[in-house]
């Protein structure tokens, strides 16, 4: 048959089909869309004339003023980096030792004085102790001074009395304003000073760092090297044992903002709500270093965390799931369209954005047509004109793919300006023209990608000419696997490595291998959604004989909890998570495209089945695709907290939680699920929906920046289908 004939052929077949019936996808329970608590981090690091500066403490004062306390003098916020402060010129020849804020106001303590700026400059004390380390602001305008052997009490200017030191070095003081005292803390012990200057011993303990009050001042919070203790305030007794199961366990510094407690470790900071899970802050998501030296309340009500290298300030916006979505859509609008493609960013420095180049990828038809079809789904949502520029952008994209090769139906996994390509030649093909290359090998991953991303094109694009060139690529791939005995056959006239789905390739593997399921899953998808946009019969007919001849209903059947390791084969080594997601998104067009009834109720189960066993990575994409099949209980609630917990910065950093004392860990299993529960998001290293969520650590030392596809996708699939609104 001509190209022409086919064309004319499926302009007739879409126009039979125009009013063909397709499930329902309206769901019974749905979310709507409130104002929710979005963090991120602001990062600044030092600059390279303060890069040997030791960092001590920071603070804010009343008017949001940030102010960090080294050995190099104040330093504040400049144009993205801590940089020496010039504000208070007397200040900058002051030998500034420490700092409290009080009453909103920074005081400073030097080896002569106590001073600060506020109150017409008024507060100005000697308190004669040249070895001054630390001050703590009391009630009204008094203060103790800690030196070397000694603290002095200052109240209305004048040194009300000296007390002896307690022996040994006083590593934090605390004023206690209920109960009008001072506490402080050595390595071994925790001493109270009340105003009159009795010092008592009120509590013994080993590696003591830090402390403060929390619960409105009701309990007192001691870190120690290994976890964190409880004291009555009043008693100082002990109220439970030690708290050691916590990200890590060294406590370095505690501070109560609002209504969380922060700690401070070596690797990292966390915060315990006083009701929800442990939030655990570090790598460089969110720290500029994971070596935690001060934590502070900061402006508008961030937190100021300073660590080793620079200043990190975790921000609190109140967003909705849409305004996030907008967010996503402006980070891959400006950083990752190469010639439609949802295109991988790379950068030659960690993090540095100004380092970054677009580059293709193996599989930039599949990871544009998640991009597509979220756009496409936006699209059918809103009915913005942007969202439809984008969807025919990235499509135009797609087909070339397909018309860029010499093989008919054969797509391509990515094309490139001729030079400008990623090495590993022996994949690429140079165009005629001399002026493209495009990139052969192509696998299942692809053809999964083109088939989900143009059903959902023919279903919603507007424009009927538009549609109809959605339906041509399907049925121009899908004729190539059948006429080519079900493989994809490359430029070399050979089938492509993971190409296949001929019976003979597909049943030689054992139940328990993954790919006798998920093979028969795709072409069985393939087909019917070929059938359903074309109308041609042989698609039908090759479908029944698959399903029926080969065995490929009994193999899509086949429970997900069979699979698993089978010796000598190496494709049972691990659970494939690039599996799950070709089986979910060739989910989409198996239930939609059933041939018969009959099959989509046997499909729902079959999908049911492979849901089940992946609802412990609450992932919203699985959980929308299965609610798409008319389930009534699809994990909203889970679904809905991965989305409002995925981070806003998706740079590949690397990420560690293997060392956190805080997770319930499983025994070594096929399915790779290492902890009893999945960590949100924001704290997991950066993947697309192919990635094990249950790993721990990994990342790519920040040299890449994923699109933000991974988030609009099932956002925008759960407003299609009226998940929420």
């Amino acid at each position: 048959m001509s190209l022409e004939t086919r064309i004319w052929s499926t302009v007739f077949c879409l126009a039979l089909i125009a009013n063909a019936t397709i499930p329902s996808t309206e769901v019974t329970r749905t979310y709507d869309d409130h104002p929710f608590v979005q963090d991120y981090s602001e990062k600044v690091p030092l600059s390279a004339e303060l890069s040997n500066a030791k960092l001590l403490e920071v603070h804010a004062d009343r008017d949001g003023h940030v102010c960090v306390l080294s050995d190099r003098g104040l330093l504040h916020v400049h144009a993205g980096k801590l940089r020496p402060s010039r504000f208070h010129r007397p200040l900058v020849d002051m030998q500034i030792r420490d700092m409290d804020v009080h009453n909103g106001q920074f005081v400073y303590l030097t080896d002569k004085l106590a001073l600060s700026n506020a109150w017409a400059g008024r507060f100005l004390v000697k308190h004669q102790m040249p070895d001054a380390t630390q001050i703590a602001m009391g009630r009204d305008l008094g203060f103790l001074v800690v030196g070397e052997q000694q603290v002095a009490y200052l109240s209305d200017g004048k040194c009300v009395d000296h007390a002896e030191a307690t022996g040994a070095e006083i590593k934090e003081i605390l004023f206690d304003a209920k109960r009008d005292r001072f506490l402080f803390l050595t390595n071994g012990a925790l001493f109270c000073l009340d105003l009159d200057l009795k010092t008592r011993l009120v509590f013994k303990y080993g590696n003591l760092n830090c402390l403060a009050l929390s619960n409105d001042g009701a309990i007192l919070l001691v870190g120690t090297s290994n976890g964190y203790l409880q004291l009555d305030v009043d008693s100082f007794v002990q109220r439970s044992g030690i708290i050691a199961k916590l990200p890590c366990p060294d406590i370095r510094c505690i501070e109560e903002v609002g209504d969380k407690t922060w700690f401070g470790t070596p690797i990292g900071a966390f915060a315990l709500c006083h009701k929800g899970p442990i939030e655990y802050y570090a790598s460089k998501r969110w720290l500029v270093d994971d070596a935690v030296v001060d934590i502070a309340p900061g402006p508008n009500d961030s937190v100021l965390i300073l660590s080793r290298g620079g200043l990190n300030i975790i921000h609190f916006r109140k967003m909705t799931l849409a305004d996030k979505a907008k967010y996503f859509d402006e980070l891959t609008r400006k950083r990752h369209i190469r010639y439609g493609f949802n295109s991988a960013l790379v950068m030659t420095e960690p993090g540095n954005l100004a380092t970054a180049a677009l580059v293709d990828q193996d599989n930039d038809g599949l990871w544009t047509a998640m991009y597509l079809a979220g756009e496409l789904f936006r699209y059918a949502v809103t009915k913005s004109d942007r969202a439809l520029r984008n969807c025919y952008e990235s499509f135009e994209a797609m087909e070339r793919l397909t018309e860029i090769t010499p093989m008919e139906g054969f797509p391509a996994r990515s094309f490139e300006r001729a030079g400008y390509h990623v090495a590993d030649r022996p994949r690429w093909h140079t165009c005629p023209d001399g002026q493209w290359v495009w990139k052969g090998t192509t696998s299942s991953d692809e053809i999964v990608g083109h088939f989900f991303a143009y059903t959902v094109f023919a279903e919603i694009i507007p424009d009927k000419a538009w549609r109809q060139r959605a339906v041509r690529l399907m049925d121009s791939i899908m004729d190539h696997i059948v006429r080519n005995d079900w493989y994809l056959i490359d430029y070399d006239g050979k089938p492509t490595q993971w190409g296949r789905w001929h019976p003979k390739y597909v049943n030689q593997f054992p139940q328990q291998v993954g790919d006798r399921r998920l093979n028969s899953v795709e072409i069985i998808s393939f087909l019917q959604a070929s059938y359903h946009f074309t109308g041609k019969d042989i698609y039908k007919q090759k479908g029944a004989e698959l399903l029926e001849d080969h065995g490929y209903l009994d193999n899509i059947m086949i429970p997900v909890t069979k699979i698993g390791r089978v010796p000598g084969i190496d494709l049972t080594t691990e659970w494939n998570h690039s599996d799950d997601e070709l089986a979910f998104l060739s989910y989409w067009n198996l239930y939609r495209y059933a041939f018969t009834d009959k099959l989509r109720a046997q499909f729902r189960k079959t999908i049911r089945d492979h849901w089940e066993i992946e609802r412990p990575e609450k992932n919203p994409l699985w959980n929308f695709i299965y609610a798409s099949t008319g389930a009534e209980s699809f994990d909203l609630e889970e679904a809905i907290w991965s989305l409002k917990e995925f981070p806003l910065d998706t740079i590949s950093w690397t990420v560690r939680n293997s060392h956190r004392k805080d997770l319930v860990y499983l025994d070594s299993n096929f399915r790779q699920q290492t902890t009893q529960t999945v960590l949100p998001p924001d704290e997991r290293p950066m993947g697309k929906h192919n990635r094990n969520a249950f790993h721990l650590d990994g990342g790519g030392d920040g040299r890449r920046e994923f699109s933000g596809d991974i988030y609009l996708l099932p956002y925008w699939m759960g407003r299609y289908l009226g998940i929420m609104r």
